[in-house]
């Protein structure tokens, strides 16, 4: 699989843009003025608890591996194998981090039709998670309903076409008789293998991890606008946080880009009430200790795992 270069550095300019016009909206001067107040043990803070989120979330992809019989694998390697990851977050859904599997055939020729499945249930379980934060603030906020509805039928369709077997069975065999049957066993195998990460029963623990670690990310939020001397109700962050977040990942840009950064700085200034300066930069902040601080740190783990494997990983392009 291919890391195309030019898209990372497309999805980083987006977000250069993004926030550049935000801070021009708002004027340089005010948002300068409000970051000078700023106490940036807060930020470290917030990286802090982003940082944690990805140890849960690293939890579940050990806890898959285990479900996928996949042994072998040291925990150390296994962990930059998942953070590798991280360097294609700014993909829609964040679906290019099926990266890491095929990062894990070439380190550990563990077949990444069999491993990239756990993608699609990381994701899965994210937006349980996240829709279950939103309906816990629902219930004293306007606007979240009407997320919380699309996720819950997302993920209601996505376990659908899962779950219901004899469709995709049909489909699978069809694409064995045409132009793709060379693709049939791996896809045949990815299949098996989703069935295996996103049944029912292997749900519950991993939205447990996905229900913190995403909490933690909106305290991060929180402990940001502390920073700033704005302190609304906690539970204000944790559902902004998560609405914003659950547009960014059912809406198709990549990293949720634009659509995420709105709804914060919206929700920020005609609910928390916070001035327009402080919910620009806290919106800015927020997505650096979450979205690109989680992309600096797979271009860590990549740069690592090709120091550990530089036979296996010797193509500067590609893995």
């Amino acid at each position: 699989m291919k890391l195309s270069l030019r898209r990372l550095l497309l999805g980083v300019l987006l977000g250069v843009l993004l926030y550049g016009a935000a801070v021009a909206y708002i004027g340089y001067q005010r948002v300068h003025v409000a970051l000078a107040s700023f106490h940036w043990s807060a930020f470290a803070a917030a990286l802090g608890l982003a940082s944690l989120n990805y140890c849960l979330r690293f939890g579940k992809w050990q806890y898959y591996l285990r479900r996928l019989g996949v042994t072998g694998v040291p925990a150390g390697e296994s962990a930059l194998v998942f953070l590798s990851g991280f360097v294609l977050t700014i993909t829609p859904g964040k679906l290019g981090e099926v990266f890491k599997s095929a990062v894990l055939a070439r380190t550990h020729g563990v077949p990444a039709e069999r491993t990239a499945p756990i993608v699609v249930a990381e994701r899965l379980t994210d937006v349980i998670a996240i829709v279950i934060w939103v309906v816990v603030g629902s219930t004293g906020f306007q606007g979240g309903s009407y997320w919380a509805v699309l996720g819950a039928l997302a993920v209601g369709v996505g376990l659908l076409c899962i779950l219901w077997e004899r469709p995709l069975r049909t489909l699978l065999a069809r694409l064995e008789q045409g132009r793709w049957a060379r693709w049939g066993p791996k896809l045949a195998s990815a299949y098996a293998s989703l069935r295996v990460v996103a049944s029912p029963s292997a749900l519950v623990w991993p939205v447990l991890l996905s229900l913190v670690g995403w909490g933690l990310e909106g305290v991060a939020l929180h402990v940001l606008l502390v920073g700033f001397g704005h302190a609304p109700a906690l539970s204000f962050s944790l559902f902004f946080y998560a609405t914003a977040t659950l547009a960014g990942a059912l809406v198709p840009v990549p990293g949720g880009l634009g659509v995420t950064e709105a709804m914060i700085h919206q929700q920020l200034v005609s609910i928390a009430g916070a001035p327009e300066p402080v919910a620009a930069a806290s919106m800015i902040l927020i997505r650096l200790a979450t979205l690109w601080w989680a992309v600096l740190v797979g271009f860590c783990a990549l740069g690592w795992l090709r120091l550990r494997f530089p036979t296996q990983l010797r193509a500067a392009g590609e893995t």
